[in-house]
């Protein structure tokens, strides 16, 4: 996302916001929203904003607080008007649809940070997208690594196996620094993960020589540990010396905030999210 992509996203969807007459409701329609995320059909964003909605009752929160179904009248080519199917989402609802939108899509990544805070301060949204970039590298990490060890325990790799592949990939990252020394040099108690309090470029690193290595055992059919370790040395120590081109040291880079605390500080903002959004009011004939 290029530096200007995030003001032009932050006035459009500004300017799309609607408010409901005599009440301190933000809202939002689906299909005002659907073509800024990145989405051409309304039925493929359709079936994302009804993955919200399970995401909003699997939370125990009244999905109808957030989520009204209306129709539309809009006008066709002809110049004649027709019924079409829409929502109306609170603040809230549009969170939820932007967190079970596509994460391929750049403004999915806009969308989640700007629904998230309740303000339209924008260096505060770019920071929450810092904040929400480092949590989606590290769960990266997580499914590249699990694939790992899933792929090499059907090579002869066992569990404590896995556990020293991957130190010595970490050795290789951090320019021959083990893992423990890179826990101490940052203060991190022996049973947490090192990149849990890694930077995200670092997270990214990490994940790239993984996701090489896991590439290569399949390509390649590689068996055993040591063929295996010698595979995921030469990813980490390539991926190194890339980072090095840049200037950049991995071992250099100072620690981050605790992983666990942003995830418990998200949750919070949710659930407080959910509160200061406002309850869409029942429609006429629920009154």
């Amino acid at each position: 996302m290029t530096d200007d992509t995030v003001p032009l996203l932050k006035t459009r969807f500004d300017a799309l916001s609607q408010h409901i007459p005599d009440e301190n409701i933000e809202f939002w329609f689906a299909r005002d929203l659907m073509e800024p995320l990145g989405y051409s059909r309304w039925e493929n964003f359709q079936a994302v904003v009804e993955r919200a909605i399970d995401s909003c009752k699997s939370t125990g929160y009244n999905e109808t607080d957030h989520f009204r179904g209306v129709t539309k009248m809009v006008r066709v080519g002809s110049g004649a008007e027709r019924p079409v199917d829409d929502f109306m989402l609170t603040r809230y609802a549009c969170y939820l649809a932007a967190q079970n939108g596509d994460p391929r899509k750049p403004p999915i990544a806009f969308a989640q940070s700007y629904f998230a805070v309740q303000t339209r301060r924008q260096e505060l949204i770019e920071e929450r997208m810092r904040l929400q970039a480092r949590l989606d590298a590290r769960d990266r990490l997580r499914e590249s690594e699990k694939t790992l060890s899933r792929n090499i325990y059907e090579r002869g790799v066992d569990d404590a196996g896995f556990g020293r592949i991957r130190a010595k990939g970490d050795a290789a990252l951090f320019g021959g620094n083990a893992t423990q020394v890179m826990k101490e040099r940052y203060g991190i108690v022996q049973s947490r993960p090192l990149a849990d309090f890694l930077p995200t470029l670092t997270i990214a690193a990490k994940n790239l020589a993984t996701e090489i290595t896991n590439h290569n055992v399949m390509q390649d059919n590689l068996r055993g540990e040591h063929d295996i370790t010698h595979e995921h040395v030469q990813n980490n120590q390539s991926v190194r010396n890339m980072l090095g081109q840049r200037g950049i040291k991995p071992e250099q880079l100072p620690a981050a905030e605790d992983i666990k605390k942003l995830e418990r500080r998200v949750k919070s903002d949710e659930k407080r999210l959910e509160k200061q959004s406002g309850k869409l009011p029942k429609p006429n004939s629920e009154k």
